[in-house]
């Protein structure tokens, strides 16, 4: 297999053999070849639906013409300025359109530089050093949020990876997902220390895991009650659970606001945004510095800006969102008839089986870790034999696009149905 050859070479080069861990799976991961609409294809020429979707920015599917149609375009006209340039402004038009929590924003190059970024502004706007992040909840690799999560319990923060010092993460507080009084008890406890709260509202990372009743309602009013900022993380569910995201789906509104993956159509973005207030810091105009040489990129901004056209004018999230409805109720019937002990989580065009005990509810971070990754790991090498690619690990999560067709969808659903029981 080409694959497997490829594999080989790259673990001299590269460690681990890729480029980011989570590609990494037993024996050796496919190499792409190629990728069109649902589909993406190996080197050795099998053809899989790509439920993975480069982990949610390919909201339209593989190259989707009108996108790349604007990219030549602009290709022509150069792809990095370090100048500013008339497609910034219609890009930051169009997200403050969808966001009525966002007056002003800046662009950076990723959701990780966004979340740093972000911290940075609510610390320096509130003059206060603690932050509040979710158990489980993942906002990007830098050290002040790489922290490894509790079994449940609330704990200061701890490194979750050698080389991150300990006093950096000292200032990161955790909670569990879905638990409000958590959140209420740790913001007691450090009153008049806490910045901020940064929160996914569907945690994305340990697989979607949806808030739960009226929980975004209570985190918003317990961070008013107690004078901290709120952060949602919307990297993944912005442009994707509705065109304003998981504030417009929930009724919810921020204080910051952070995206990525689908703001750039593919290509390497990240946004942080907000009240005009606290904007106004971030540096030329304030005291809180925060810069990049490819920040608001040509070439990014435009497939951004032409991804957004395309989902306005489609009405792609409510189409995507029906596609996952049908998907999530399917495969609880196959796991109810088929008697296999798992759960079917999830949310718009978002869902996972999670192989829990006794088909318990995965509700948090802690809830995830009981799961069986061996059956999940099992039902991933099954599913990729029935040309079914899905993310290679339990605490990941499967997105739909709009490239997805009906027959996609039927497709896998009997993939699913043949394979689930063999698990």
């Amino acid at each position: 297999m080409k694959s497997e050859k490829l594999f080989e070479l790259a673990s001299r080069y590269m460690p681990g053999g890729v480029s980011s861990p989570v590609r990494a799976y037993k024996p050796y991961p496919f190499f792409t070849g190629h990728a069109k609409g649902s589909k993406i294809y190996d080197v050795d020429g099998r053809e899989y639906i790509d439920y993975c979707l480069a982990y949610g920015p390919l909201v339209l599917g593989h190259g989707n013409e009108e996108v790349k149609t604007a990219v030549r375009e602009q290709l022509e006209e150069g792809w990095l300025y370090g100048t500013p340039h008339e497609k910034e402004i219609e890009l930051a038009k169009k997200i403050i359109a969808h966001y009525p929590s966002v007056e002003m924003l800046r662009f950076v190059n990723t959701g990780s530089e966004a979340t740093m970024a972000g911290i940075r502004l609510a610390r320096g706007f509130k003059e206060r050093d603690k932050i509040v992040k979710i158990e489980g909840g993942f906002h990007g690799a830098h050290d002040g949020v790489l922290v490894k999560a509790g079994s449940g319990a609330t704990t200061f923060g701890i490194p979750d990876s050698k080389g991150i010092p300990k006093d950096s993460v000292k200032n990161t507080l955790q909670i569990p997902f879905n638990d409000a009084p958590a959140l209420a008890d740790m913001l007691e406890k450090n009153s008049g220390e806490v910045a901020a709260v940064i929160i996914e509202p569907v945690m994305g990372n340990v697989g979607p895991i949806p808030p739960q009743d009226n929980y975004l309602s209570a985190v918003r009013e317990i961070t008013q009650e107690n004078d901290v900022l709120l952060i949602l993380d919307e990297v993944i569910t912005g442009f994707r659970l509705a065109l304003g995201g998981a504030q417009e789906f929930y009724g919810i509104d921020a204080d910051l606001t952070i995206l990525g993956k689908i703001v750039g159509g593919g290509f390497p973005i990240g946004v942080f945004g907000g009240r005009r207030e606290l904007m106004e810091l971030v540096s030329p105009s304030g005291a809180v510095y925060q810069a990049g040489t490819f920040s608001g990129n040509p070439v990014s901004v435009t497939a951004g800006l032409k991804t957004i056209e395309v989902l306005e004018r489609e009405r792609v999230p409510q189409r995507i969102n029906k596609l996952g409805e049908i998907m999530r109720a399917a495969l609880n019937e196959i796991m109810s008839d088929s008697g296999v002990g798992g759960y079917v989580s999830g949310v718009g065009s978002m869902f996972k089986v999670f192989f829990s005990p006794s088909g318990k509810a995965v509700k948090n971070y802690a809830d995830a870790l009981e799961c069986d990754k061996n059956k999940y790991m099992a039902l991933f090498h099954k599913m990729l034999d029935s040309g079914v690619f899905l993310p290679p690990s339990q605490f990941e999560t499967n997105f739909i696009s709009f490239a997805h067709t009906d027959e996609d969808i039927r497709r896998t659903i009997e993939a699913y149905e043949e394979n689930l029981g063999c698990t």
